[in-house]
C-alpha cells in the first residue's frame, strides 16, 4: 500500500462504508489526500462500493489509493504494523507510535452530534452510528489501537493530528485545539460544531477549503425550509 519501502513511509486508510459520497467527505478526503502526499504519505480510501463514482478530483492526486477492498483484505496476514484510531483505546498516539506503525486506520467521521446554534440551523453534518459499529468490528480484529484524546473530531482532523504526531513528532499535549467552534451564519444566526479542530496560527480551527461555505449553504438551506 505504500509508496516507499522507507521505514518513515506512512499510509493513512479511511474506511468508507458509505455507498455514497457526500460533498462534506468529498472536501475531507481531498484535504486529507493532499496534506498526505505533501508529507509523502500515502492515503487510502478502503471498502469502497463498486458503484460509487469517486470525484476524478480525488482518483488523481498522488498518493491516493480508492479501494473496493476492506482493510481485513488488504492486510490478511500482518496487522503487526497497523494502528487503529479507536477512541476506547486505553493509550494515547505518542510520537514514539511513529517507529512503531506504518498504517493507521480511522473508521470515519470521530462524532455522533449534530451542531448546536442558537437558532438551531439544519446543517448537514456526518454521524457516528456506522464507524462507531465498524471501529467496534475492528477492534475485534486484533488490530493494536490508540486514542486522540477524548473529544470528537472530523475524520480530516484525526488524520492531520496522527500525522503532526508521527511524522512532525509533536506530543498531543503539545498541540492547539478549537473545541466546539461557533461559525457565525449570518449576523443572526450562529451555529456550533460539534467536533475538536486543530487550531492554526490565529487560534482559528483548520477546516477543509470550502467547508465553511458548505456549513453555511446548508444552514441556509434549512432556515429556508422552515419558511
Amino acid at each position: 500500500m505504500s509508496r516507499s519501502s522507507t521505514s518513515t513511509s506512512k499510509t493513512y486508510i479511511v474506511e468508507h462504508l458509505d455507498p455514497e459520497l457526500g460533498p462534506w467527505s468529498a472536501l475531507e478526503y481531498l484535504t486529507i489526500a493532499t496534506e498526505s502526499d505533501a508529507t509523502g504519505a500515502t492515503f487510502c480510501l478502503s471498502s469502497v462500493a463498486k458503484e460509487l463514482v469517486v470525484p476524478q478530483e480525488l482518483q488523481n492526486l498522488p498518493g491516493t489509493v480508492i479501494e473496493t477492498r476492506s482493510v481485513e483484505e488488504l492486510y490478511k496476514t500482518d496487522k503487526s504494523h497497523i494502528c487503529l484510531l479507536d477512541p476506547a483505546a486505553a493509550d494515547e498516539l505518542s510520537p514514539e507510535d511513529g517507529a512503531r506503525f506504518d498504517v493507521f486506520l480511522f473508521g470515519g467521521i470521530l462524532g455522533d452530534d449534530p451542531p448546536r446554534g442558537e437558532a438551531e440551523p439544519s446543517v448537514d453534518v456526518p454521524q457516528e452510528s456506522t464507524v462507531t459499529d465498524r471501529t467496534s468490528e475492528l477492534r475485534k480484529k486484533g488490530f493494536h489501537s490508540r486514542r486522540l484524546g477524548p473529544l470528537q473530531m472530523t475524520t480530516d482532523t484525526a488524520v492531520r493530528v496522527t500525522q503532526t504526531i508521527v511524522q512532525q513528532q509533536v506530543r498531543l499535549t503539545d498541540i492547539k485545539f478549537v473545541d466546539h467552534p461557533v461559525l457565525r451564519i449570518d449576523e443572526h444566526e450562529s451555529t456550533e460544531m460539534p467536533f475538536r479542530y486543530m487550531a492554526d496560527e490565529k487560534g482559528m480551527p483548520i477546516m477543509p477549503n470550502g467547508m465553511i461555505e458548505l456549513i453555511k449553504k446548508d444552514a441556509e438551506k434549512g432556515f429556508g425550509d422552515l419558511l
